[in-house]
């Protein structure tokens, strides 16, 4: 497959009281279309930071993105980001919320007809088209974030941008929305970047998991291609040696980097980018949770 999107040579200084912080620096991926693409690493690594400048929501102190042959320069639609906060608006209901994002992008190519069997299509998709009248305070949490998926795919985005996108879950939901996740990505072969602390659902996803360092001064430590055969189903995959192979891989990775995030001696804990919090990863689960 082609390149859809080039990160090249990106690093990125925050400005803060005692001089700029270097959260990234020469952080280069190639990722092809159709790819499903977990970026894993503790917190305060840049992975949200990357995420970002991909969707154009930070311009990089240095280096570049270029996506189908055009350099990423701002927000545009073309880049879909779904967050962990569904943020929904709360007055709208799923349909009219999905609608505000139809609107924006194809009100005037789109009939209203043809917009309506747009929405109509999207809800389906992530099987909440039985909910499309109501309101956010009306549905649960997984059913909000598939109306969160549902606007975003609606956009018919060259790249789905996913911060933690069930990281707020239940793990029940959490499984059905990852099941989701695969049948959709396998429909409609979308280009896919995700964010996110769990190492099973990173391997279960992933067609590669791409590794970061600790921060400050971040970058790529490791990429990890995940060849399992797809469809991939949970419980078949519980017990396969290459499953758990690519899993104890990513852990090793996380643990080995567990004792070393670096250290701020005045505040005496780790040094971490700003907005984001320190994390460690359990030796247990895979998961990373909070360390303070």
């Amino acid at each position: 497959m082609n390149t859809l999107l080039d990160i090249s040579q990106v690093g990125m200084q925050f400005p803060t009281p005692n001089g700029p912080f270097t959260a990234l620096r020469d952080i280069n991926l190639k990722i092809r279309q159709g790819e499903f693409v977990s970026l894993i690493g503790h917190s305060g690594c840049g992975k949200s930071t990357v995420l970002n400048i991909v969707a154009g929501l930070h311009q990089a102190s240095s280096g570049g993105v270029i996506l189908d042959g055009r350099e990423v320069t701002e927000p545009g639609p073309e880049r879909a980001v779904v967050f962990q906060n569904h943020s929904l608006l709360p007055w709208l209901t799923a349909y009219e919320n999905v609608e505000l994002a139809v609107s924006q992008v194809f009100g005037r190519k789109m009939s209203r007809s043809a917009i309506r069997e747009w929405i109509d299509h999207n809800l389906e998709l992530v099987h909440m088209a039985h909910a499309a009248h109501k309101r956010p305070g009306e549905i649960s949490g997984g059913m909000k974030q598939r109306v969160g998926i549902a606007r975003a795919l609606a956009m018919q985005p060259k790249v789905l941008l996913m911060d933690e996108p069930f990281g707020a879950l239940d793990a029940l939901t959490r499984a059905h929305m990852q099941d989701s996740l695969m049948e959709i990505q396998a429909d409609l072969k979308n280009t896919v970047i995700m964010i996110t602390h769990d190492v099973d659902e990173a391997v279960l996803l992933s067609d590669r998991i791409v590794m970061m360092t600790n921060g400050p001064a971040a970058t790529i430590g490791e990429v990890l291609d995940v060849e399992l055969e797809r469809p991939r189903h949970r419980l078949d995959l519980a017990g396969d040696s290459h499953y758990n192979h690519y899993r104890a891989r990513v852990l090793k990775f996380l643990h080995e980097r567990h004792d070393k995030v670096g250290a701020d001696p005045a505040l005496g804990r780790a040094a971490v980018a700003p907005g984001e919090s320190a994390r460690a990863c359990t030796r247990d689960t895979g998961e990373v949770v909070d360390a303070a």
